[in-house]
């Protein structure tokens, strides 16, 4: 897909972090684009275990990337004007929420954050495990609203590991969207 045939066509990063929700962002890139938007899919380098790479890069009509290209070769994504991670895990939201920037992933939302650019955040992980009321994922979430990130966690609405729907998702998006241009 290239981006000039539809100029005004809006990109959408989906990051997706390694989770046993990850096969999950299959159903959110058709609601996407069905919604209208360029969807590129960008990965952690263990959530490629976790997703259907091929499927989504037919999807598409983008590699999906989890690693850092050398500074020579050009990009093969075009720049996003939003961003989703979806599904979260508790690893990329506390590097994220601290500036770790060591994977392409954490770098980019690292970059669009400072950018002040539209992300919604979706962690996705059982909730009573321990993780979801551990003071470092807690601290995060707090650090991420500070840094206007939109942090869509609803676990008592969607148990038990916060899987919210595709539809809610985007239109979380665009009420973030609203609000950032209004």
């Amino acid at each position: 897909m290239n981006t000039s045939d539809q100029p005004s066509a809006r990109v959408l990063y989906v990051i997706a972090c390694g989770s046993s929700s990850g096969f999950l962002t299959l159903d959110l890139v058709r609601c996407a684009q069905s919604a209208g938007w360029i969807v590129c899919v960008i990965t952690t380098p263990s959530g490629r275990n976790f997703i259907d790479m091929p499927a989504l890069e037919q999807l598409t009509g983008y590699p999906v990337r989890s690693e850092y290209k050398n500074p020579e070769e050009p990009d093969v994504l075009p720049r996003a004007d939003a961003i989703i991670v979806f599904p979260a895990t508790f690893n990329t939201i506390n590097k994220w929420a601290l500036g770790i920037s060591d994977t392409l992933a954490v770098g980019l939302l690292s970059e669009y954050t400072g950018l002040n650019k539209p992300i919604v955040a979706v962690p996705c992980f059982k909730t009573g495990g321990g993780l979801d009321t551990n003071p470092a994922f807690k601290r995060s979430l707090r650090l991420l609203r500070k840094y206007k990130v939109h942090v869509l966690y609803e676990p008592l609405l969607y148990p038990p590991k916060n899987r919210v729907p595709p539809e809610m998702i985007l239109a979380t998006l665009n009420h973030v969207i609203h609000e950032k241009t209004n």
